[in-house]
């Protein structure tokens, strides 16, 4: 039985709280190497922790904010530079393939990057199994903006289950899909004001029985949260953490 790592490349909110990088977490296992979501900072996050971009095989995202995906236009660009041969998933609620290619116009007018590469972009739908050659996927939707089609993600590799909860406030889809898993990475941005499409941790905490997972790991981060984090008794993530699965 192999271990999988995962590493944070960031953890804290859009607003770059407390000076941490948007979410991406980088998924080493024996036959594949994964990112949950890329936002916006993800390629120096990358770069920083001496990651091999041209060994990451699959990109999925967990919604359409710039904080989890805004990152994708530069690792594309980068791997263009470097003449990546090696063909590369990018794995998306649904409209991905016409969003990424809108958003490399708007930052890189006229470089026609995804004409340089083998990127396969697929879409998942809410509350199937997507099988791949390494790892399966299940996505169901969390509350967050409406707009980013928000989606919790559950993702298989051997025998381990690394689920994600996405963007989201409480909502009861957190409890099937982090049933069972060897880490669930829960999203806590605040510690009590309550905005809707974000966790609170006065709301999280009496709901952690429910949560039938091996271990949690906090994340997206607020200032608020940033500030009450010895009132935190849960892991919580941090740049440049590591974890063994």
């Amino acid at each position: 039985m192999e271990k999988i790592k995962l590493r944070i490349i960031g953890c804290g909110d859009a607003f770059g709280s407390g000076g941490r990088l948007n979410t991406c977490f980088y998924v080493e296992a024996p036959q594949t190497r994964i990112l949950i979501d890329c936002g916006a900072t993800a390629l120096p996050g990358l770069v920083q922790q001496d990651i091999k971009l041209e060994e990451i095989d699959t990109i999925i995202i967990s919604h359409f904010h710039g904080d989890h995906y805004g990152g994708i236009p530069f690792v594309l660009m980068d791997a263009a530079a470097r003449s990546r041969k090696k063909r590369l998933s990018i794995i998306t609620p649904e409209g991905g393939k016409v969003k990424i290619t809108a958003l490399l116009e708007l930052l890189y007018p006229g470089s026609k990057v995804l004409e340089q590469l083998a990127v396969d972009f697929l879409e998942y739908k809410t509350g199937q199994v997507m099988q791949t050659a390494h790892f399966g996927l299940m996505a169901l939707p969390v509350i967050h903006s409406e707009a980013s089609l928000p989606h919790g993600l559950r993702i298989s590799i051997g025998d381990k289950v690394i689920s994600y909860s996405g963007d989201t406030s409480w909502t009861e889809t957190l409890i099937p899909l982090s049933a069972g898993a060897d880490l669930f990475i829960c999203e806590c941005c605040f510690f009590n004001s309550r905005i809707k499409g974000h966790m609170t941790y006065v709301d999280l905490q009496p709901r952690l029985a429910d949560l039938n997972c091996k271990r949690i790991l906090l994340t997206h981060f607020d200032r608020e949260m940033l500030k009450q984090f010895e009132l935190v008794k849960e892991e919580c993530a941090s740049d440049g953490m590591e974890l063994m699965i």
